[in-house]
């Protein structure tokens, strides 16, 4: 089915129509200055911020506090310095952030406040006077995306949420921190909060989920926008520590994003000097800047955030600038500001003694305040930016209004995407059943055939593999490379050597909230690289298709560095995740289409290097939902049940069908089964189990050219399994089966033992 067929189809919600359909008159900056307002250019689609003074009501209604916070500068700035105004309630707020994350972790008595502390300045910047965001609405589309992969430090980002409006943080979330079903979990989790993008923790994750928002940014701003009309337009910012440097998905990720040429990517990288375990010589001696700077990246130096905030949002301005790199700023910081453990590496985490906190109070003259204790001006401070990002996103409906009046074809294209990406039908464009006469391929050939044929109608289908493409058969055939500035359009990733930044890579796509459905391809073996992420793709929701290739001792001549004997009993155990192995077309189809459908769950789809039969008997792509089903048996009758059964998964299913041939011809009653992926099947009705494995037919055998580890819930107590319990061996993929004990031969012999007794 063709895409043009799809893309207008009358259940789609359409575009807000409370905004006519003019050409857009407003094109905003980036930094909105203290109290702006937006005079218009003589270009229709240009306009820029004009600052005004602070109104006199405005000051009056900061001057008591700021004369208490600091009585030797506030008389003297009241007057006529609005620059010197401003900063001094940038400073109050900033105190006000801190005293906040101080109240919380004493309340909780947990947390880790350190970074939080020494990031005040950041966090705040950014919430105020930066990011273009509205917490009325969390999940528009052209928002600014935030990034916190140093975890850890999740209570700077619950605080500024919180300030800026956003109805997930209320004060009674910051008083629950890490308590059992709160908002306001130990490290940010975006099924949890709105307000948080992506769910970070495991050190150096989030900046690969921060490429891959950028990455999604770029992608979408190539394909949709128009010389008269900008539509996608919205940056990325993620804050690091020195323990995202050090893990190797970092760097991984900041190589593919320079060269990408990401540059609204801006990535904060906290320079406190400290980690867990002490400072950070104890492990690391080189140039962190330098490294950056020798991957492409543009690098920025921020000395005194402290002492001088303004230097970070001149970095930030620097940064916008920026027309080909991504920006790496650099901020030094002190590590648990304020506090006695300031500096040190004992600030990480945990909490203050009584003394401590006192003293705090007083270096802020915060001393008659009771804990979470907000001065309403840092609200309406707050506001300032929250009332400019609604405005925002009201002038881009009326752009997208525009957009589609003129640009009919690409405004149906780009609703599919912000609907999630499923055009109505899309799953008739896989092959339904393959024939017995099809040419024999291996099942990541049949894969290939489904991804290029999705590819077709499904609009935000993209990926890619790390240096396999030609192995894997993971390439969309009719459309070009992503590459900045040639082809951001396109929807083939090129990842090179990098398989745990593919993976996190692709987990920011899948959260990007524009309806891109992200594949990453690789061999099974080399799914250990990419573990940590493929959990938080299931922790986090994101719908990511992992395909992976040579998925068992059945590759052959490579040998056991290579083949696969753990990873599938590995994956198995991650939660959520669905692990599918087809056994031939039919399965494979029906394998992506349960990978598609479930957008909010990951998918790692199990595919063989060798050839199988492209339709064995039996089979079908509309029960790989169920997990398993029957394939085929030979009771005469409902009222007889099968002497034994044959229990197989991908290439091995035709090793059981061919063994219960010959088992059937001795007179023998034989089901077979596909357990073609067990969470699916453990899901179903008790009935339809029992009916597929009644509990009366204790006789098993599994076959899996895998670990045991598992089977057993399956085969029962008095069944047989068929694996792999020590690592494979090099030779043709035939010698090595027959070494395993995986063929016809071996299996008819475990089934007539246990039919023996």
């Amino acid at each position: 089915m063709a895409i043009s067929s799809l893309l207008f189809h009358p259940s789609l919600s359409p575009l807000p129509t409370n905004h006519h359909h003019k050409t857009p008159t407003f094109k905003t900056s980036r930094l909105t200055p203290f109290n702006s307002t937006l005079k218009p250019s003589n270009n229709h689609t240009d306009t820029t911020p004009i600052p005004f003074p602070p109104s006199q009501t405005h000051k009056l209604s900061w001057l008591e506090e700021l004369k208490q916070a600091f009585p030797s500068s506030a008389k003297d700035y009241f007057v006529d310095n609005n620059e010197a105004f401003q900063d001094l309630v940038d400073k109050r707020c900033v105190d006000n952030i801190r005293m906040l994350i101080v109240d919380t972790v004493q309340n909780a008595k947990a947390g880790h406040p350190g970074m939080a502390l020494g990031m005040a300045e950041v966090g705040y910047m950014l919430y105020r006077h930066v990011m273009r965001y509205n917490p009325k609405n969390p999940n528009w589309f052209n928002r600014d995306r935030f990034v916190l992969s140093a975890g850890h430090g999740c209570l700077l980002q619950y605080v500024c949420l919180h300030l800026a409006g956003f109805q997930s943080i209320q004060i009674e979330d910051l008083q629950r921190l890490c308590k059992l079903g709160s908002r306001t979990p130990g490290h940010p989790e975006n099924v949890m909060t709105d307000g948080i993008e992506v769910t970070t923790g495991p050190l150096g994750q989030g900046v690969a989920n921060a490429v891959g928002l950028a990455l999604a940014e770029a992608h979408l701003a190539g394909r949709f926008n128009k010389p008269d009309v900008i539509i996608v337009d919205h940056r990325t910012y993620c804050i690091m520590g020195d323990g995202c440097s050090m893990e190797g998905i970092s760097h991984e990720a900041a190589s593919l994003a320079a060269h990408w040429k990401l540059n609204k990517l801006t990535l904060i990288y906290d320079d406190n000097h400290n980690t867990i375990d002490g400072p950070t010589t104890l492990a690391v001696s080189e140039d962190i800047s330098a490294r950056f700077k020798a991957l492409g990246w543009n690098t920025i130096t921020v000395d005194n955030i402290h002492e001088d905030m303004k230097s970070f949002r001149e970095a930030l301005l620097s940064s916008f600038n920026e027309k080909e790199k991504p920006t790496f700023i650099r901020v030094k910081t002190l590590i648990g500001r304020l506090s006695g453990k300031e500096g040190t590496s004992k600030a990480h985490h945990g909490i203050f003694d009584e003394d401590d906190v006192k003293k705090m109070r007083q270096k802020v003259n915060w001393n008659d305040r009771e804990a979470f204790h907000v001065i309403c001006l840092v609200y309406r401070e707050m506001k300032i930016q929250t009332d400019y990002g609604e405005r925002l996103e009201k002038e881009w409906y009326s752009k997208l209004n525009y957009y589609q009046s003129k640009y009919p074809e690409g405004a149906g294209e780009f609703k599919v995407l912000l609907h999630g990406g499923l055009v109505p039908g899309w799953e008739s464009s896989l092959p339904q059943r393959w024939s017995v006469s099809d040419l024999v391929d291996a099942t990541r050939g049949y894969s290939e055939k489904c991804l290029n044929q999705l590819s077709k109608v499904l609009p935000g289908l993209m990926g890619g593999s790390a240096d396999l493409a030609t192995s894997n058969k993971a390439y969309l055939k009719d459309y070009e490379d992503f590459s900045q500035p040639n082809s951001p359009w396109g929807r083939n990733v090129r990842y090179g050597v990098r398989e745990h930044a593919m993976a996190g890579i692709s987990n920011g796509i899948a959260l990007h909230g524009s309806g891109l459905i992200p594949f990453a391809a690789t061999f099974l073996i080399f799914s250990d690289y990419m573990k940590n992420s493929i959990r938080l793709s299931a922790l986090s929701h994101a719908g990511v298709i992992y395909i992976m290739t040579h998925d068992s001792i059945g590759l052959g001549e490579d040998g056991p560095t290579h083949q696969p004997v753990e990873q599938l009993a590995g994956l198995r155990a991650v939660p959520r995740l669905l692990v599918l192995r087809p056994a031939d077309g039919n399965e494979t189809a029906g394998a992506y289409q349960v990978a598609v459908a479930n957008r909010h769950i990951p998918s790692v789809i199990a595919l063989s290097r060798q050839k199988v039969a492209s339709h064995i008997e039996g089979t079908s792509a509309n029960e790989v939902e169920r997990g398993g089903y029957i394939v085929s048996d030979n009771c005469d009758n409902k009222d007889h049940l099968p002497e034994i059964i044959l229990i197989g998964t991908g290439s091995e299913l035709c090793i059981c069908e061919n063994s219960a041939k010959v088992l059937r011809e001795e007179g023998r009653r034989v089901r077979v089964v596909s357990l073609v992926c067990w969470r699916l099947f453990d899901r179903q009705p008790k009935e339809y189990k029992e009916n597929v494995l009644p509990s009366r037919v204790s006789k098993r055998v599994s076959v899996e050219a895998g670990s045991p580890i598992g089977w057993r819930e399956y085969v029962g107590g008095e069944g047989s399994i068929i694996g792999v319990e020590d690592f494979g061996a090099s030779g043709a993929y035939l010698d090595t089966f027959k070494k395993f004990g995986f063929t016809e031969e071996n299996v008819t012999k475990f089934a007539k033992k246990l039919l023996s007794y």
